[in-house]
């Protein structure tokens, strides 16, 4: 009786180690990501690329990078992605450009980014601001401290974090009501809008375009705000829920 008690401890006990040893399957494996970069110089651009380039990767995406926004018009190759990262900030867009973008996300095929990369571009595009959820309008003060607040702590994105602070720009955005809101900054009233103290404002959301996914963070001016960890990791998540299923 005893030695088979010890065997069945030993079979659950290896049971349990393989369970911990095995890892789940990341949502990016075999995926299509294409990544487009560039626009404003002062967002870094390629340094933000080339933070999430290593991570993509490990995590068995195929990632093809541009620097070109004519790689919206590629319709063999929108027509096979299922995610668009974009960091280019404002800058213009072409009527075929932007109508391949919209096209590729209103079909299915994700969209995700962050700060001026996703916020700020192309200020012109109505339509475009519309797929996005927001706008940039102003970041009184400048680069400031302020704390962001996680309103939403059951959603897969925020699941487990807990409030943490930023020294960088304080995004004031106009905001689609429809979006779902998953954190948010609250304005102190320092710099040169003191008017707006108090104002709460949506700085991580995501919804819908059509059928695809939309995912934004106003959080990360430049590279360096990517090593508050809070930052980092609310990006990995939202870009593993934005990408197509």
């Amino acid at each position: 009786m005893k030695k088979t008690f010890i065997s069945l401890l030993a079979i659950v006990s290896f049971m349990c180690f393989n369970c911990q040893a095995t890892t789940p399957e990341s949502a990016l494996k075999g995926k299509k990501i294409l990544f487009v970069y560039g626009g404003w110089d002062g967002h870094e651009p390629r340094q933000t690329m080339e933070i999430l380039k290593p991570w993509l990767e490990s995590e068995g995406a195929i990632v093809y990078y541009r620097e070109d926004l004519n790689a919206y018009t590629d319709k063999e190759l929108m027509g096979t992605i299922d995610l668009v990262i974009q960091t280019w900030t404002m800058g213009s867009i072409s009527n075929e450009q932007e109508r391949g973008l919209l096209e590729a996300v209103r079909s299915g095929v994700g969209l995700a980014g962050w700060h001026g990369g996703l916020g700020d571009s192309f200020r012109n595009n109505t339509e475009y601001q519309f797929m996005v959820g927001g706008q940039w309008v102003a970041h009184p003060g400048g680069k400031v401290h302020y704390d962001v607040i996680i309103k939403d702590k059951k959603d897969p994105v925020t699941k487990g974090l807990k409030k943490f602070h930023m020294n960088s720009e304080q995004y004031y955005m106009h905001v689609d009501p429809s979006v779902k809101v998953l954190a948010t900054t609250i304005f102190s009233g320092q710099g040169d809008a003191p008017w707006i103290k108090g104002v709460e404002m949506p700085v991580v959301w995501k919804k819908y375009y059509g059928k695809g996914r939309v995912f934004y963070s106003s959080l990360c001016h430049d590279a360096s705000d990517f090593d508050v960890p809070e930052t980092l990791e609310i990006m990995k998540r939202g870009i593993k829920w934005a990408v197509r299923p």
